[in-house]
């Protein structure tokens, strides 16, 4: 195959973007137009590259120049492939930009033959995930409404219709930017109590800010009395639905408005034509029951599904000055039991 019949170009054009895209089974929107909008809302430089072959887009990938006290790289979330001509070209953005190292975390299926690519590629496996998940839970929304219900654990329905017959409890939805104000009280209220560092107000704003001009995304807020008890920022891309934004108050843990909240998140995806419900990672509850997101992974699965695994986030170090990076990241994965 002459290699002048593959090339990699910058693309420009919307529409050629995400037509792309409509057509691959492996995606989120974390590879869409609008997520390279958001990047650059953020203060970030993109690069969005596609490789063509004779004239048509065979892969995509959003390159990211992120800016970190530790250090500068460029960073390729839930990439559409990877290729020699690929990875050459985000080198050369690199060099030229003075990143110390490459992270890509791709959408291929986690194997050993895929775990070679990276490695044959001179990548490593990274000592974090990127932002991103590297395995998930999804949910096939196919079947009619009484299959998808039939199909969840027992319990899991049961808390539904619950949660259903209690007339204090209401889900809302809305497509209000200010409603931020709403979700980041709870969120500060959750991150307190499990000791996390949540997104920042202004991170959450510009992403929903985004995906709304396109009707992309939802707020759902389950109240119980008319006080917040739940919410949730939903997105709505080429077909797929993510879960991924959320916070819940404990002290209305016993009511299971959470379970009617992610009921209706899935109904609202139906509504829109989704093929399918992305809950937004996953770890085995089973292999890793200390993990900080088993207790998630467990709700998230009651709703039935399958998990979907990926290769490990990689790094292609450029710099020496890379090492030290891996260090720290090596210690904070540690230190927050990840």
């Amino acid at each position: 195959m002459p290699v002048n019949n593959i090339k990699v170009n910058e693309i420009n054009d919307k529409s050629t973007w995400e037509d792309f895209l409509l057509g691959c089974d492996e995606k989120t929107f974390l590879s869409s137009w609008n997520w390279g909008e958001f990047q650059e809302k953020m203060g970030n430089k993109i690069w969005r590259l596609g490789q063509y072959y004779n004239g048509e887009i065979s892969l995509v990938a959003l390159a990211v120049k992120v800016e970190a006290k530790r250090g500068i790289f460029l960073l390729v979330q839930h990439c559409i492939g990877i290729s020699n001509l690929l990875v050459d070209e985000l080198k050369e953005i690199a060099q030229k930009e003075k990143c110390i190292f490459i992270r890509i975390a791709p959408l291929l299926e986690g194997n050993e033959e895929n775990n070679k690519i990276f490695r044959d590629f001179g990548f490593k496996e990274s000592p974090m995930h990127a932002n991103a998940y590297e395995s998930t839970w999804r949910l096939n929304l196919t079947p009619p409404e009484e299959k998808i219900l039939k199909n969840m654990r027992k319990t899991t329905r049961y808390l539904i219709k619950q949660a259903e017959k209690n007339h204090d409890i209401i889900i809302e939805k809305s497509e209000k930017i200010d409603d931020i104000e709403i979700y980041q009280k709870l969120n500060k209220k959750v991150a307190a109590r499990q000791k996390f560092a949540p997104f920042s107000k202004n991170y959450i704003k510009n992403e929903f800010e985004v995906f709304s001009k396109d009707n992309q995304c939802l707020w759902f807020f389950g109240k119980n009395k008319g006080e917040v008890a739940a919410a949730a920022l939903v997105v709505f891309w080429s077909g797929i639905g993510f879960y991924h934004q959320a916070a819940s108050d404990a002290k209305y843990a016993k009511l299971s408005i959470p379970y009617l909240l992610q009921w209706e998140a899935i109904k609202e995806a139906k509504k829109r034509g989704c093929k399918f419900y992305d809950f937004w990672g996953y770890v085995d509850p089973q292999k890793e029951p200390n993990h900080p997101w088993a207790g998630p992974t467990l709700f998230k699965m009651g709703f039935g599904g399958y998990k979907k695994e990926y290769v490990k986030t990689q790094d292609l170090p450029l710099s020496p000055k890379y090492w030290l990076n891996y260090l720290i990241e090596k210690l904070r994965k540690a230190k927050r039991g990840l």
